[in-house]
C-alpha cells in the first residue's frame, strides 16, 4: 500500500503539435465529447466514458518521426466500431501501424494501432476478441 491514496484520475494529458487540428482527429475523427478550452486557450478537454483527456499545444511542434513506439493511449471500442475505424481509416488514408490479436496478457482482444497529426500513438481496443475467434488481416477487415 502506498503512502498516499490517490482517490481517481483527474485527466490525461497528451502533448500535440497544433491544437485545432488535433480537436478535429478526437472530436470529429474520434468522437470523443469536447468540453471546451481552457482559459489559456493553448488546451483542449475532451471527455470519453469516465475520463477527461487534456490536448496540451506544445510551445514548439516536435518531428513526429521519432516518436516513442511503445507509449500510448488505449480507448475501448464495440466491435462494431472497430470495423468501422478499420474503414474510415483506409477511407481517410490514416495510416495503421499494427493490427494485433492478443490472446494472452492482462488487457486481451483485438487492437488497431495508428497515430494521430502529432505522431502519438493510439490504440482502438475491442476486448470482444477472443483466442480462436478470426483473425483477418486489415485488408480483410477494411472489404468486409
Amino acid at each position: 500500500m502506498g503512502l498516499l491514496k490517490v482517490e481517481g484520475v483527474t485527466h490525461w494529458s497528451i502533448p500535440v503539435n497544433n491544437l485545432e487540428e488535433s480537436e478535429k482527429f478526437y472530436g470529429d475523427l474520434l468522437g470523443l465529447k469536447p468540453l471546451g478550452r481552457l482559459g489559456n486557450a493553448v488546451m483542449s478537454c475532451f471527455n470519453v466514458g469516465d475520463h477527461n483527456i487534456l490536448l496540451c499545444e506544445r510551445e514548439q511542434p516536435v518531428d513526429t518521426s521519432g516518436v516513442e513506439q511503445r507509449v500510448h493511449h488505449s480507448f475501448t471500442v464495440s466491435p462494431e466500431t472497430f470495423v468501422q475505424a478499420c474503414k474510415i481509416f483506409h477511407e481517410k488514408q490514416i495510416p495503421i501501424v499494427e493490427l494485433h490479436y492478443r490472446a494472452k496478457g492482462y488487457f486481451t482482444g483485438r487492437e488497431l494501432y495508428f497515430h494521430d497529426p502529432s505522431g502519438n500513438r493510439l490504440e482502438l481496443r475491442d476486448p470482444t476478441w477472443k483466442q480462436g475467434m478470426a483473425e483477418p488481416p486489415f485488408e480483410e477487415i477494411v472489404r468486409s
